[in-house]
């Protein structure tokens, strides 16, 4: 059997684009380590909680204070940079 219109739900969406979005923050050295320092997260505490909703939320809000890295990341990612905002709205919902 199967269930038409099955999708992730918007909240599962916003949390896979909030973990490329981590992706390509730390693909750049300087950009990890100002990530870290700014939201506190050791490199160890960063592994252990990905999937976390409160990790996730930082990456964005990492991304939406400083509009450079907003739009460049939402370039890579072929994303509107909103599209990167609105899913901090959604996350966790």
């Amino acid at each position: 059997m199967t269930i038409l219109g099955s999708s992730p739900s918007s909240s599962q969406d916003a949390e896979t684009l909030a973990l490329h979005a981590l992706g390509w923050v730390l693909g750049d050295g300087d950009r990890a380590e100002r990530f870290l320092a700014l939201t506190g997260l050791t490199p160890d505490h960063l592994r252990t909680s990905l999937g976390e909703i409160g990790t996730l939320t930082a990456v964005l809000d990492f991304l939406c204070a400083h509009e450079p890295d907003l739009v460049a990341a939402a370039d890579v990612l072929g994303v509107k940079p909103e599209e990167l905002a609105a899913a901090r709205q959604r996350i966790g919902r």
